[in-house]
């Protein structure tokens, strides 16, 4: 069987953790989807990890880790992620595979990357500027160097004629000659990396995922399927533009893994307590105000891959019921939740009214809607006893009504409460 674990918001729920919680339960992790643009932060032994590329069970020794061929791999990140991690004494030759039909990002992905994030000017979709959403048109293109192309004698002819391609797509900006020089630089000095990181990725296991998979499921092993990012950066529901490049919802893994959808079992979905985002984008629930900022500082709201400030507001009950819907969640787990210690009042937005009339559905465009979030006022706890708390029935009783209140709205049980950032605080419901 495979169980799904996902983000059901904008990206940076805390899916890091949670897989790492899990971990043990399962003979098999398999990122499905996603990029280098990902950011699983871990605290192992107390020092903190963030994974971008290897799924998040790689700390777990009899846990066999699989990057799926529905993710984007880049050689340079890649082999700086291994070496971190090997430093921590975990022998990644045996327990990390990668499936030969992932596609690779290549130097000139991130430089068409920044050129198009820069002829955006104001309209710009916030992309991490990795080279993922290049990546994935190459992929969709049929144009795209896959990880198998690696062992190929030709793959440096396969290479250049990838790379002659997008210098031509470059040449189309019309940018100053101090730009196209700086664009230039950039591919050169990553080049050098990405040959280095190539000579190491050849050296790992790489397989056939699909059929490495199935065995494993044909056998009796447990799998489970991590994500990255939030459903609602999914490429077809999300906040479209302002999304990312695969899908990130439970549709993504049989796609993403080569898996059947049969074999699917429990889809856990995860959400902070309240709600974030980073970069451009639709928002309903943001705050600009001095509680935007304490729920910030608070949570400490920075990327733990770009370290961008994220935008912070009140949990978006519309958008959960909307993302739960679409992967099926049959249950959740809130993240998160001893950042609300710190608030006399919490709210949850429970409908939007767009152009005067009240919606639970989310629109077609949200970006082109104007939003007013319709709160629910919920009596706060102000105090630490949601961080000190070693089990779920030791919760004030106002944090208990506040996920009681979720549970309702959603018709998903939230089985998990995640009150802090070590990998032992985290309550069953």
């Amino acid at each position: 069987m495979v169980d799904v674990l996902l983000g059901l918001q904008w990206g940076d729920e805390g899916k890091g953790k949670i897989v790492d919680y899990f971990a043990g339960k399962y003979d098999v992790i398999a990122r499905f989807q996603g990029g280098p643009n990902a950011g699983h932060t871990l605290y192992v032994e107390g020092e903190k990890v963030v994974l971008h590329t290897i799924p998040s069970g790689v700390f777990h020794r009899n846990t066999t880790n699989l990057i799926g061929n529905g993710v984007v791999l880049d050689p340079v990140t890649f082999k700086k992620e291994c070496d971190k991690i090997t430093a921590l004494g975990v022998d990644l030759k045996k327990n990390l595979y990668i499936a030969e039909r992932t596609h690779l990002i290549v130097p000139t992905h991130r430089a068409l990357d920044k050129a198009s994030e820069l002829s955006k000017g104001t309209e710009k979709i916030g992309s991490t500027l990795k080279g993922i959403g290049p990546a994935y048109m190459d992929k969709t293109g049929r144009n795209g160097l896959r990880v198998g192309d690696l062992l190929r004698t030709d793959f440096k002819d396969r290479y250049q004629n990838l790379k002659h391609k997008h210098e031509h797509l470059l040449a189309g900006y019309d940018f100053s000659a101090e730009v196209r020089n700086e664009i230039a630089k950039d591919i050169a000095d990553w080049e050098a990396e990405f040959f280095d990181g190539v000579t190491y990725l050849k050296e790992m296991n790489i397989v056939n995922g699909e059929y490495f998979l199935n065995e494993k499921l044909k056998a009796g092993q447990k799998v489970l399927a991590e994500g990255a990012q939030g459903s609602m950066l999914d490429v077809d529901f999300g906040t479209y533009p302002f999304v990312t490049s695969s899908n990130t919802i439970s549709a993504g893994v049989c796609t993403g893994l080569g898996v059947a959808p049969q074999w699917i079992r429990e889809v856990i979905g995860v959400t902070k307590a309240y709600c974030t985002r980073v970069g451009s984008g639709p928002f309903p629930t943001e705050l600009h105000d001095a509680t935007g900022e304490k729920l910030r500082a608070e949570g400490n709201e920075f990327g733990a891959t770009t370290g961008r400030p994220r935008r912070c507001g009140w949990i978006d009950l519309v958008a959960l019921q909307y993302t739960c819907m679409l992967s099926g969640v049959t249950q959740l787990v809130m993240t998160k939740s001893d950042v609300l210690d710190a608030f006399d009042e919490v709210y949850a937005c429970t409908a939007y009214e767009i152009n005067g009339k009240q919606t639970k559905a989310m629109p077609f465009q949200l970006n082109d809607a104007e939003v007013k979030p319709i709160w629910e006022k919920h009596k706060g706890w102000s105090d630490e006893t949601a961080a000190k708390s070693k089990q779920f029935s030791e919760l004030p009783a106002e944090m208990k009504a506040f996920v009681k209140a979720v549970e309702k709205y959603l018709e998903v049980p939230v089985k998990y409460v995640s009150n802090g950032p070590g990998r032992d605080q985290i309550l069953q419901q």
